[in-house]
């Protein structure tokens, strides 16, 4: 049976405007399967980065139920909210998000701050630093943002979110600021790390190119699925927590 990740039922949104109700999002049901590679898209006021917002655990929903790794995350206060989402969950922009006279290493070892790992400040600077050579930054630690390219400032920012060992990463249109040269770059490495770490992926995108690399596509219209397509693709060749628990060996 599949090892489901994510699990919604029912899942409503209303925001209140005054005496105006608005109706995002109107029951979300779906499950995504642990290892998954998973684009959520549709128009603008889709509902889609509401969605997104929920997932991340940056929201909660009206009504309904999100379980997320076997916890039932849609009744949590902020505080709890914003601990499953530094154990559970990393993201990535299309902003990037770099502290600008930070370097590579370090800012890839921020979220550990903020998370109880027990590891030293060696073991710590040893996992950022494998997280780094993954993305093809192994010569560019100790380099800050301005000395870097916007495709590599991105990889910076995808090591950082897979720091904690999250057993899903969010990408907000991770594109979006990027050339189409770098753009192909990135989404190689989404599918990389998709394909053969064994990462699930869940992105939000307007682009159906970049839509195109996931293996299933999830789009909503005026806050329901419209449809949800899977694409047959390679197995998974390594077990994520195995291979992210040898990167710093």
């Amino acid at each position: 049976m599949p090892d489901d990740l994510v699990k919604l039922h029912d899942i409503r949104r209303t925001f209140h405007m005054g005496e105006i109700s608005v109706h995002v999002l109107r029951g979300i049901s779906l499950e995504i399967e642990r290892g998954a590679y998973v684009a959520l898209t549709g128009s603008s006021g889709s509902g889609k980065t509401t969605l997104m917002n929920l997932l991340g655990c940056l929201d909660r929903p009206t009504s309904g139920e999100y379980w997320l790794d076997g916890t039932e995350v849609s009744r949590l206060s902020s505080d709890a909210r914003a601990l499953i989402r530094n154990k559970k969950i990393g993201f990535v922009f299309q902003n990037f998000n770099l502290l600008p006279r930070t370097t590579a290493l370090e800012q890839v070892m921020m979220p550990l701050a903020y998370t109880n790992t027990g590891l030293s400040d060696r073991d710590a600077r040893e996992r950022a630093a494998g997280l780094l050579k993954m993305v093809g930054l192994g010569e560019r630690m100790d380099h800050r943002p301005s000395q870097l390219s916007g495709g590599q400032q991105q990889r910076v920012a995808i090591a950082r979110a897979l720091i904690n060992q999250p057993p899903v990463l969010f990408a907000d249109e991770p594109t979006g600021n990027l050339d189409s040269r770098t753009t192909a770059e990135i989404l190689e490495m989404f599918d990389r790390l998709n394909r053969t770490e064994g990462i699930t992926i869940i992105l939000v995108t307007h682009d159906p190119t970049v839509a195109g690399h996931a293996r299933r596509n999830i789009r909503l219209r005026d806050g329901m699925i419209e449809s949800d397509t899977t694409r047959e693709g390679p197995p998974k060749e390594i077990n994520h927590h195995r291979r992210v628990a040898e990167i710093a060996e």
